[in-house]
């Protein structure tokens, strides 16, 4: 494994060089109160000296001192806005004066995406999107055509926030292979400066192109201390017990009514989840009648039609939706892909307008378990 060293100067001649690729370069940037991913045009948008303040239905960006560029936890945003768009157009009809239709199926060109600061637990969600899209029989070609195109970048944590609890879900603070490169900042008395690690031929190739400086011992050792103190400083956990059983075995648990009472099946969860897939089509046609779109958009399972199966829907309570979601999410999910559908970034925690906490639920079916028995 290769590793070398950036200055902050280095930074934004790696985020140059990507430009100059013609790549789309997507990271962190502060804009309407709130660190999010958008498209950046230099390294200088990158959110140097911000931090984050998180708590269950809460949210606040606070500025830093030491003016860490990576030192904030998971935003309202995954890279599945990029990889899986919310709304997505598949093809068109159109209707000729002697009434022959003709279809055109929408296959724009892939972006090339570069992916700039991909926190560990997103890059778990990326692998597990990996996966469900393009893992099975039916693959959507769309994410396909991007996911393949696109240049990962990760950046491990050192700074947790007080809803991250991705440890408790089999990951950490670390990045797991899957990354072209890989970023741990260290900021001490010998300056700032990014460790980096090269994780493929790609990653190799875009750092020779950028002025950097072998590894020394001093900044392997702080960087990686780091990464393993913030892994002992996770803000939450989900209950060291088998969650897939728990779920499977918690259906007619009474705190499904507890939960439900404060839920507003508003589907904030689903949306801001990095690994959240489900979609819905629908037809959108002119005024004519002569020109017709189908796309493709994000849906929930929080939304009542969502189970509409003949005459109603399968779930029409907020009992069974939330329930629906969470035993999917920690249970079912495994039955399907052979995995978790949680990485821990604690978003559904964060942006939960009544600040619903999957940990506190999922530990209070655990008490509510343990009773029974």
């Amino acid at each position: 494994m290769t590793t070398a060293v950036l200055d902050r100067e280095g930074l934004g001649a790696l985020v140059a060089a990507l430009l100059a690729d013609g790549r789309t370069v997507v990271g962190p940037t502060v804009r309407d109160g709130a660190i999010v991913l958008a498209e950046l045009a230099s390294g200088d948008e990158l959110p140097y000296g911000w931090g984050v303040e998180l708590e269950a239905g809460r949210y606040r960006i606070v500025p830093r001192a030491d003016g860490a560029v990576f030192a904030h936890s998971a935003g309202p945003q995954s890279w599945k806005n990029y990889l899986h768009p919310a709304r997505e157009r598949l093809w068109s009809a159109d209707r000729t004066a002697q009434g022959d239709v003709s279809f055109e199926r929408h296959e724009p060109e892939a972006p090339a995406y570069a992916f700039l600061g991909v926190r560990p637990c997103d890059l778990r969600a990326i692998a597990i999107q990996d996966r469900v899209l393009t893992g099975g029989r039916y693959a959507d070609s769309g994410y396909g055509a991007r996911r393949r195109r696109a240049l990962l970048i990760a950046a491990e944590c050192t700074e947790p926030g007080a809803t991250c609890f991705c440890v408790s879900t089999g990951g950490g603070p670390a990045a797991d292979p899957g990354y072209d490169l890989a970023l741990t900042e260290v900021i001490d008395e010998q300056g700032h400066r990014f460790l980096v690690r090269v994780g493929g031929e790609e990653g190799a190739r875009l750092l020779e192109r950028v002025p950097h400086r072998d590894a020394d011992t001093v900044t392997e050792t702080v960087a990686r201390a780091s990464v393993d103190d913030a892994r002992d400083r996770m803000g939450r956990a989900l209950p060291p017990v088998d969650l897939r059983g728990l779920l499977g075995a918690s259906l007619e648990a009474e705190r499904w009514d507890d939960v439900a009472a404060r839920c507003l099946t508003c589907g904030n969860c689903t949306m801001v989840c990095p690994t959240c897939f489900c979609t819905t089509t629908e037809e959108v046609t002119d005024l004519t009648g002569d020109h017709t779109e189908r796309w493709q958009r994000w849906d929930s399972c929080f939304d009542l039609d969502f189970s509409f199966l003949h005459e109603g829907p399968v779930r029409p309570s907020g009992r069974a939706r939330y329930r629906q979601w969470l035993t999917h999410k920690l249970s079912t999910w495994h039955d399907q892909f052979d995995t978790s559908g949680c990485v821990g970034c604690g978003r559904c925690i964060a942006w939960c307008p009544v600040g619903i906490d999957i940990t506190e639920e999922v530990a209070a079916l655990h008490a509510e378990s343990e009773t029974e028995t």
